[in-house]
């Protein structure tokens, strides 16, 4: 409870309760609107850290299992926190222009991206240089321009899993996108905007610029702690693996020194007390002449 309220305290301060105009509203936030105040609604804050320990819990999960959360913010307040948040933890974000068909046209989209990043390595590796000047200088722009815009997801080689946005009605392309193709979509929704159009929303002010970085700073540490216990886990994994190696290796070596004292055993026992005429073994039997004396020579003894 103590942390919830802390929360709630930072959420206050940062100005997430503001909402829009009243005349501005959209009446689905009506459940999480507190109260009016000059013509402004004012956001339930404890509807806020409800939505959003959801929404970061799944969002920890998701990383967990090793899977891409995007991270959408085209707004100006909000590029440079979303798009530092994301490198923090090492996920695809685009703050600049949204490219219509990024998802749903992910393979062509996917193409430039190669094309960015073999220009980037002709420029460093010299291959540029055997081209003209002017060559060189339309490479260097065109690397730039394409750089801007899908920087972002350079390193994104299949659909992320999950995208996150801030104000989803800027980002209404991506949204749509996105629930086209089946991907779990989170959102910063403020009063004027429809929560319903999301699968997981945090209602909250999306305009300032501490409202959107305590929002993203606190996923954003969620998503980290599900990459650490990934990790941990996966070192886990591989240790019980090398100690199932270890155990088995010891077994194999027990079993081939056994067998091989098991044969020593049987060699010897075969010499000394199998083996004809061993100790402890059967003795040869002399088989004494019973012929007669004279048998065969004397009378009565020749061949009749």
């Amino acid at each position: 409870m103590e942390n919830n309220t802390s929360l709630q305290q930072q959420l206050l301060d940062a100005g997430v309760h503001f909402g829009h105009l009243i005349k501005k509203w959209n009446p689905k936030m009506l459940p999480y609107i507190f109260a009016e105040k000059k013509g402004i609604h004012i956001i339930d804050l404890n509807k806020t850290v409800e939505n959003l320990q959801e929404v970061a819990a799944a969002m920890k999960q998701i990383a967990k299992s090793g899977k891409k959360i995007m991270f959408v913010a085209t707004k100006k307040q909000a590029k440079e926190i979303v798009a530092e948040c994301a490198n923090r933890v090492g996920m695809p974000y685009a703050t600049e222009r949204w490219l219509g068909g990024m998802l749903t046209n992910f393979n062509t989209v996917r193409k430039s991206v190669k094309k960015m990043q073999s220009i980037e390595k002709m420029l460093l590796d010299g291959s540029a240089e055997s081209l003209t000047k002017k060559e060189r200088l339309t490479l260097t722009r065109d690397k730039d321009k394409m750089q801007k815009v899908l920087g972002g997801i350079a390193q994104l080689s299949r659909l992320p899993s999950a995208i996150f946005l801030v104000d989803i009605s800027v980002e209404h392309i991506a949204l749509a996108e996105a629930k086209r193709l089946g991907i779990t979509t989170f959102g910063l929704v403020d009063t004027n905007s429809d929560p319903n159009k999301v699968d997981f929303f945090i209602p909250g002010n999306d305009d300032a610029t501490k409202s959107i970085a305590i929002i993203t700073s606190y996923i954003t540490a969620a998503i980290a702690e599900g990459l650490a216990e990934r990790q941990a886990a996966s070192k886990d994994d591989d240790d019980h693996q090398d100690d199932g190696n270890e155990n088995e290796a010891k077994a194999r070596r027990l079993e081939a020194e056994a067998q091989a004292e098991g044969g020593r055993g049987r060699g010897r026992g075969r010499v000394g007390a199998d083996a004809p005429g061993g100790p402890g073994g059967p003795t040869k039997r002399r088989v004494a002449n019973t012929r007669r004396p004279g048998a065969g020579s004397g009378p009565g003894g020749g061949k009749r």
